[in-house]
């Protein structure tokens, strides 16, 4: 399990998704917080409803974009 200290911005890693909701998916990276991906960021195409893009369970590439420590 990685810590939120071995993250860095542009870093790929390979996801669990774990809740979709209506602003994005959660994103199991193998840290204590799951990552958020924004509905804006899950296509290059606009997205309606991100359950189009992604269930629970996928498997998922993720690059970290930005990290919020708080």
């Amino acid at each position: 399990m990685l810590s939120i200290e071995d993250l860095k911005e542009g870093m790929k890693l390979s996801g669990t998704v774990r809740n979709v909701v209506d602003f994005g998916a959660f994103v199991d990276i193998g840290v204590k917080q799951d990552g958020l991906v924004h509905v804006s960021k899950l296509s290059k195409k606009f997205v309606k409803n991100p359950m189009d893009i992604v269930s629970v369970g996928d498997i998922v590439d993720v690059w970290i974009y930005s990290i919020d420590k708080k």
